[in-house]
């Protein structure tokens, strides 16, 4: 097993603990945070104010199951975010379609996948959880499940600027997921809507009394086949969760983190004794292993990760991936993740 200590130096020494602050924060941010709880972490730098809306339950003593779930609510809601909630591009019919998973550190988990005209597919999910004996619901029943539970129906019209998108696209209807990068202006704080189509808000909760839940939400892709469905619902996919371990989610094309169960693949690493940024490597090198063929294209997968102590990390195919973080200590921290290949 690689020693945790050296690990961290060499990747330190070869750039790999490069770091991105907030316009708020002043602190060094590195790329593996240190043991610490009650914190939260999530995806891309939109997840920055999806934590904020967390910390006001942890820092108030609220569960990490609550936390996530009000969390990822605040992304749900920005119609400027076209990857997630009511913001988000189309299928290539034209209809948005909502994934959403979340689960808690017992084991306790509800998703559901490609719903329609409900504005909070999370709350649904822990609807699921809650009070179905099931996991996952899709499509037209998890329509009727919401709504027999109380949820109003709102018709999530496609957004002007998610229209004006799909209708460029509609062009060439040519589909190909393209990787949120440094050179695509994305990762490291813009928001370039013509290469932002396959990204997902993932968030990891500690709570203070040291329980651990998670939350996945998104459209899914831009385009995508009417009734595709990603990893982002897919538990231990797109989401896992285990109180005597850690927690992980992922973002980027679906489909590869679902061929490697990917979350649940780092957790079970993180139980094996690796650090949660070793983890993460491991599951990004095995995608590439096993999927040479990305190595040509520019897919990009990225995964977070927390243990049961509140150390975090984070790894990606490609580099533009950070994670925001928020705590006590630093409440604003954006951190660029280490990369799989070069470019």
């Amino acid at each position: 097993m690689t020693d945790r200590r050296s690990f961290l130096k060499r990747c330190i020494a070869g750039g790999a603990g490069m770091m991105v602050g907030s316009a708020r924060s002043a602190s060094a941010v590195h790329m593996e945070l240190p043991a610490r709880y009650p914190r939260v972490i999530s995806t891309w730098n939109f997840g920055d104010a999806a934590n904020q809306g967390a910390w006001k339950l942890l820092a108030q003593g609220g569960s990490a199951l609550d936390a996530v779930e009000r969390g990822v609510m605040v992304t749900e809601s920005d119609p400027a975010n076209h990857s997630v909630g009511l913001g988000g591009y189309p299928d290539r019919d034209g209809h948005v379609t909502l994934d959403a998973s979340i689960m808690n550190g017992n084991g306790d988990c509800g998703a559901v996948a490609a719903l329609r005209d409900i504005a909070h597919p999370i709350a649904v999910a822990r609807a699921v959880m809650e009070k179905s004996p099931h996991v996952l619901l899709v499509g037209d029943g998890a329509l009727r499940f919401a709504l027999a539970h109380g949820f109003k129906r709102s018709r999530l019209a496609i957004t002007p600027d998610a229209e004006a998108a799909w209708r460029t696209w509609l062009k060439s209807s040519r589909y190909q997921p393209h990787a949120n990068s440094e050179e695509s202006g994305y990762g490291l704080g813009g928001h370039r809507g013509d290469i932002h189509n396959h990204d997902t808000i993932g968030m990891l909760a500690i709570d203070a009394r040291g329980q651990l839940a998670g939350a996945c939400t998104t459209s899914g892709m831009a385009w995508k086949l009417a009734g595709r469905v990603g990893d982002s619902p897919i538990i231990g996919a797109g989401l896992y969760v285990d109180n005597e371990v850690g927690a992980a989610t992922s973002t980027g094309v679906g489909e590869e983190v679902i061929r490697s169960a990917g979350s649940f693949l780092v957790v079970e690493l993180m139980r094996q004794g690796r650090s949660p940024t070793e983890a993460c490597r491991e599951a990004v090198a095995r995608i590439v292993r096993k999927r040479p063929g990305l190595r040509n294209d520019d897919t990009q997968v990225a995964f977070i990760a927390i243990n049961r102590t509140g150390e975090t990390g984070a790894w990606a195919i490609r580099p533009g991936f950070e994670y925001a973080a928020c705590d006590e200590g630093d409440r604003h921290r954006l951190i660029k993740s280490s990369a799989m290949l070069d470019r």
